[in-house]
């Protein structure tokens, strides 16, 4: 008898904006839907809060919880989950950045997760207001992420150590893709960054942060690479899309990103567009 071929599930939300753009409805909603299909994976790329309170980490830590009943989680920080004005261009004290989230969510911002036939590594992006990421524009004062070349390396060291035929999923919060609406990456030197994770063999990049669902696929001479980018989970949609989320299948010969969008009618999250790529 011919065995299934190996599949990894893995749901992948961002931006829950715990806090006062909370929808709890929708919340519950996403809450049913990990709980009854039980994914081998839950993964959150940041923004896990609105303020960087210790209230909304409160909450973000609860769902993260339920979720670990039926699931392995791997959670990355997002620009609103780091308290930047504890520590401006280096000044201060950076410990405090981070110092919610940690004692809340997690003492690792940067996780690694190996399931049976996956590797994910997470990168945190949101590192607070740095003079790599400052621009011209007032409003992107700690909105644009960076990774830096350490990161990188330390990434595919991280896969080289893993099974040779898992796929390898790189899960940060910032998009490296420009947004339809937005016309903006939100991850700085995203060439070099999208080039890089094509020589390391990434298949997939779970993010966010631009509020808006999309799922694209990059061209490279070695390998292409699946950008898997979710909307949020509030009311901060941006163009007034519905909330969220993608249902993703990793198979041995594919992968298939199905997203989820929020209906107000059945206030539940239904099936909305499939794209499916070859590895």
């Amino acid at each position: 008898m011919t065995p299934e071929p190996a599949v990894t599930t893995i749901f992948h939300c961002s931006d829950l904006h715990f806090g006062h753009p909370a929808v709890p409805e929708q919340y519950e909603a996403i809450e049913a839907i990990i709980q009854e299909r039980a994914y081998d994976v839950v993964a959150i790329s940041g923004d896990v809060s609105q303020r960087a309170r210790a209230g909304e980490f409160q909450r973000a830590r609860a769902f993260i919880q339920h979720a670990e009943r039926v699931s392995k989680t791997i959670v990355v920080p997002g620009n609103h989950d780091v308290a930047w004005w504890y520590s401006p261009l280096g000044m201060g004290d950076e410990s405090k950045m981070f110092a919610k989230y940690k004692a809340y969510i997690s003492e690792d911002l940067e996780p690694v997760l190996r399931v049976a036939g996956v590797t994910l590594v997470g990168l945190n992006t949101s590192q607070g207001v740095t003079r790599h990421t400052l621009t011209w524009n007032l409003r992107d004062i700690s909105i644009i992420g960076q990774l830096t070349r350490g990161q990188i390396e330390r990434a595919r060291a991280e896969f080289e150590n893993s099974r040779a035929d898992d796929a390898r999923v790189i899960v940060m919060h910032h998009n490296p893709v420009k947004g339809e609406l937005s016309q903006r990456h939100g991850l700085k030197n995203t060439q070099r960054i999208l080039g890089a994770f094509a020589e390391m063999g990434v298949s997939l990049v779970l993010c966010g942060h631009d509020h808006q669902e999309a799922v694209h696929y990059i061209e490279h001479t070695k390998r292409g690479t699946i950008i898997s980018t979710s909307g949020t989970i509030s009311n901060r949609s941006r163009g007034g899309r519905p909330s969220s989320v993608n249902s993703i299948r990793v198979g041995e010969a594919d992968i298939e990103v199905s997203t989820l969008v929020w209906s107000p009618d059945q206030h539940d999250f239904v099936a909305g567009p499939v794209k499916c790529f070859v590895r």
